[in-house]
């Protein structure tokens, strides 16, 4: 689970966070032995690696993601997007539990270069999962993720997170290489309230306005598509959001 860490110039937490960062990972480690024998990075002392610890025991080695097919990947995605969320979790926009206690009472600047390690590792994404659905279901969620559905006021996925829906920096994540369980679970989560951003909240607006249907076919489709290698966030600037997104607001 995206933990604790970073360390830098600010005096006061340092101690604190730095024992906390440590139970923590030492949690983690003792109970999910087979986990951490996996995902374990050597543990030098001072090293970011050690830092994130009880990051990856979840997420995986670097970021990767979990081997579990639910928690996601961190790795390669946009600073500003790890670094919101973040501030979610702790700030109780995003429901999760083991987070929030995990990220409770850590200033900005830790969580700002915890994201930015995450935000640097590259790692290659593995297959995609084959995802048994009707042809027709992976056309509509095709067309969802790519041309949107103007009749009911969805704009297509790729008007945020780019033509190859590989996100937008500084702050919108890419859509591929995550979970079909993952990117159903968020949807929910957002429809229901337990997440939540900054206000104007548009992927809520969004996600309330999706069926059933369409989220089955839109996380089917997405979740069923290869990673190139060429696959990353698109520069500032380069979209024209289709709607105002508090989350995109520079903190």
């Amino acid at each position: 689970m995206l933990a604790l860490i970073s360390f830098c110039s600010v005096s006061l937490p340092r101690h604190w966070a730095k024992s906390r960062l440590l139970a923590a990972a030492l949690v983690v480690f003792a109970t999910a032995p087979a986990m951490a024998q996996d995902t374990a990075p050597s543990l030098q002392p001072g090293t970011m690696q050690a830092r994130v610890a009880a990051c990856t025991a979840c997420h995986g080695a670097q970021g990767r993601a979990g081997a579990d097919g639910y928690y996601p990947r961190l790795a390669g995605k946009p600073q500003e997007y790890l670094y919101h969320q973040l501030l979610n979790f702790r700030d109780d926009r995003r429901q999760y539990r083991p987070m929030a206690h995990l990220l409770a009472g850590l200033p900005d600047a830790y969580l700002h270069e915890m994201a930015a390690y995450f935000a640097g590792q590259h790692v290659p994404y593995p297959p995609p999962a084959r995802v048994d659905v009707p042809g027709a279901t992976l056309e509509a969620g095709r067309r969802l993720a790519l041309s949107g559905d103007a009749a009911r006021g969805l704009p297509a996925c790729a008007s945020c997170h780019g033509a190859s829906l590989g996100g937008l920096l500084p702050a919108i994540p890419g859509l591929l290489g995550l979970p079909r369980d993952y990117i159903s679970s968020q949807i929910g989560s957002w429809k229901s309230g337990q997440r939540r951003a900054a206000t104007p909240d548009c992927m809520a607006d969004i996600a309330n306005k999706l069926t059933p249907e369409d989220i089955g076919a839109l996380t089917a489709w997405l979740s069923s598509q290869p990673v190139a290698d060429t696959y990353g966030p698109e520069p500032a600037g380069s979209l024209h959001l289709p709607a105002e997104c508090g989350s995109q607001a520079q903190r």
